[in-house]
């Protein structure tokens, strides 16, 4: 199956898992698919029960809820990858902005991401995006031990930090706080990232979403910006 098919595919399969699961999917779907990495892009996607909460400022409660029910269907994304792709997803990441009504799942089939065998493409912009992603990392934690990026296409791209956990977070994580940490963090590195009003100028393209998530276990993160090319 060529990759426009198997994206076409997958993003019909997950909008159904998420239809049976949170009782509405997505409204559109894209599937970008540049291994070690498979990017899953979805946008008007609130349901009618999140939205009457979010009216009622309850946005930690729904975040809160999205991440147990995610911890369930991970199984069931991963698989479905690996039946239209025949990828082997090693780590689900996901985020959601739930002003924009979007989301992301980032899978990657590496067991390690030191393991990657490239530093990345160049891409316009790409030292300066490093530069302003490592100041947050050291304003929210501390300085990543290393940091990669990849332009899957011109409207993906991700950012893989390597050593950033500090003490305190491994003591919460140790605790079993990590889902609170998570979310935690969440608005404050995005937050951060948009003190820069510039990113248009620095990569030609304006930042539509911004997302984030950790494998605290293996300390990495991955940022994914969804991008609106210029030219």
């Amino acid at each position: 199956m060529e990759v426009k098919a198997q994206q076409s595919k997958l993003a019909n399969n997950l909008g159904k898992l998420l239809r049976d699961n949170f009782g509405k999917g997505p409204e559109a779907i894209h599937v970008t698919i540049y291994e070690p990495y498979v990017v899953v892009y979805v946008s008007g996607f609130i349901s009618p029960m999140e939205q009457v909460l979010l009216n009622q400022n309850e946005e930690m409660r729904v975040m809160t809820t999205r991440e147990l029910l995610m911890k369930s269907l991970e199984p069931e994304i991963t698989g479905q990858i690996k039946g239209v792709t025949d990828i082997e997803i090693q780590h689900l990441y996901y985020d959601w902005n739930l002003e924009h009504q979007s989301g992301i799942f980032v899978g990657v089939c590496l067991d390690d991401l030191q393991a990657d065998l490239t530093e990345g493409e160049p891409y316009e912009g790409k030292q300066e995006l490093h530069d302003r992603i490592i100041k947050m990392s050291k304003l929210a934690q501390k300085e990543p031990e290393r940091i990669t990026s990849y332009k899957l296409s011109p409207r993906t791209l991700v950012v893989v930090r390597e050593g950033i956990l500090v003490a305190i977070e491994r003591q919460l994580i140790s605790l079993g706080f990590d889902d609170t940490l998570r979310i935690s963090k969440r608005p404050l590195e995005k937050g951060l990232m948009l003190q820069n009003d510039d990113h248009d100028e620095v990569l030609n393209a304006e930042i539509l979403d911004i997302f984030v998530d950790w494998d605290f276990e293996k300390d990495n993160s991955i940022i994914t910006l969804i991008l609106k090319p210029k030219s």
